[in-house]
């Protein structure tokens, strides 16, 4: 075969920044045939037709096409074929956009709260506003006396199957208001998780209003609670409070985001009614 014209792997794979694996690839999924092989030496060789299809490779990877959707069109290659193949492909980069939005997102909730976690002073009681929020609440009757008790119970939290929901910072604890009124806060009766706006979640949540709670913040973990529910429920009696809902204690920095546990900050929230 004259081969006047043709250029080796080696070269095309020089003149159109391609790897020589991918035009093998190219090869074996029936993306891109080389014009000639030699018998003796098994060398690739391609010509400008094989040029031709290869810039309409590279311009469709460009724009992020899946090579199989690639190989459809260079099987039946014509003007509206390749309009529904842009469309189909707009659509998805439209959904990636969408995707990365929402991951932002997340990166901005979880950055706020763990400034907010290192900002916030300790072992103060304040009165707050509890954002309203939707949660996924799961009864249980725990004790948690180390990390490790938090897992099976976290196991019944993940029953989405939209998308894996991130724990991180998002897993709480509560005491009912009955237990509490009863200073019964020896063991949970359930567990939670918040999730974020943007969250997808298939499984049954709760809305939580907007409402008036104790707060107060301090260096350990769910093990260290029983003393700061004492602090919190002093002072809601000597302030004259009613307890109006169950209590929200989320380990905001803990294992997941330091090996320290000097750094550990837990936060628990009462939900009240001011006499």
């Amino acid at each position: 075969m004259d081969r006047k014209n043709l250029f080796p792997i080696g070269e095309v794979s020089k003149l159109f920044h391609i790897s020589v694996s991918s035009l093998r690839h190219y090869e074996t999924i029936g993306l891109l045939t080389p014009a000639y092989i030699s018998p003796d030496s098994g060398y690739r060789y391609y010509g400008p037709e094989q040029f031709e299809v290869l810039n309409t490779i590279r311009y469709l990877r460009a724009l992020d096409m899946p090579l199989p959707e690639i190989a459809d069109f260079l099987r039946n290659r014509d003007i509206d074929r390749i309009e529904e193949k842009l469309q189909q492909q707009k659509q998805a980069v439209l959904q990636k956009q969408q995707a990365l939005k929402r991951t932002e997102q997340k990166i901005d909730h979880r950055l706020r709260w763990l400034r907010d976690a290192q900002s916030t002073p300790l072992d103060t009681v304040c009165l707050m506003r509890l954002p309203a929020c939707r949660i996924v609440w799961v009864s249980d009757c725990l004790r948690i006396g180390a990390s490790a008790d938090m897992e099976a119970p976290i196991r019944k939290l993940d029953r989405s199957d939209a998308e894996a929901v991130v724990f991180l910072g998002k897993v709480g604890l509560g005491i009912s208001a009955e237990h509490l009124q009863r200073a019964q806060t020896a063991q949970y009766d359930g567990i939670f998780l918040i999730l974020d706006q943007e969250d997808i979640y298939t499984g049954e949540t709760l809305d939580l209003p907007e409402t008036l709670c104790v707060r107060l913040r301090f260096r350990g973990s769910h093990a260290d609670a029983p003393a700061q529910y004492r602090k919190l429920l002093r002072y809601m009696d000597e302030h004259r409070m009613q307890i109006s809902g169950f209590s929200r204690e989320i380990t905001l920095i803990d294992y997941g985001v330091t090996n320290d546990t000097k750094k550990f900050v837990t936060e628990i929230c009462i939900p009240v009614r001011c006499s």
